[in-house]
């Protein structure tokens, strides 16, 4: 005999135990809710603060630039700053937490660091990505050289996973 709600909670209850969130709009608007403040406190880091403070100022559409015109790809400034903040800061990075990161730490640690340091971790993760990888593909230095705005971009990857996953946080609880 089944009974409905029984077969559902135990469809549910490992799922979560994997730790994944399910895959519904639920879901797609707390990636958007979260990538959009992640995203404004990255470009606030990087176009304004940074530079008032005498540091290098970001220009990651110019990186999203570069990457669709190795492509062969429209790549005009609209197109950069589509993919910088909603490709990437929207949807793909968010989906790499909540997907990839997350499950992953979870299943490594049973969260025993709490939320931050993870966060921290994934953001030094997205540093790496973008910087050393998307980089190299689309044309540019490796890491850009190590120059200043490598280590501004740093500082902005590691606060965007933060501000990313305080969001999640915030709204899940």
């Amino acid at each position: 005999m089944k009974i409905k709600g029984v077969n559902q909670m135990k469809k549910s209850t490992v799922r979560q135990d994997r730790g994944f969130p399910f895959a519904n709009f639920s879901t797609l608007g707390l990636m958007f809710i979260a990538g959009f403040f992640a995203t404004v406190a990255f470009d606030l880091w990087g176009q304004t603060i940074s530079p008032a403070l005498g540091f290098s100022t970001l220009s990651p559409h110019g990186l999203a630039k570069s990457l669709l015109g190795t492509f062969g790809l429209p790549s005009g400034n609209f197109a950069g700053y589509f993919v910088h903040f909603y490709v990437v800061g929207l949807i793909g990075y968010p989906i790499g937490w909540l997907f990839i990161f997350k499950p992953i730490w979870t299943k490594l640690t049973a969260d025993r660091f709490g939320w931050f340091v993870p966060s921290a971790i994934y953001g030094f993760g997205l540093w790496i990505f973008a910087i050393g990888g998307i980089t190299l593909i689309a044309g540019l230095p490796f890491f850009l050289g190590f120059t200043g705005i490598t280590w501004v971009a740093l500082v902005g990857h590691v606060l965007y996973g933060i501000v990313l996953v305080a969001v999640i946080n915030l709204i899940k609880n």
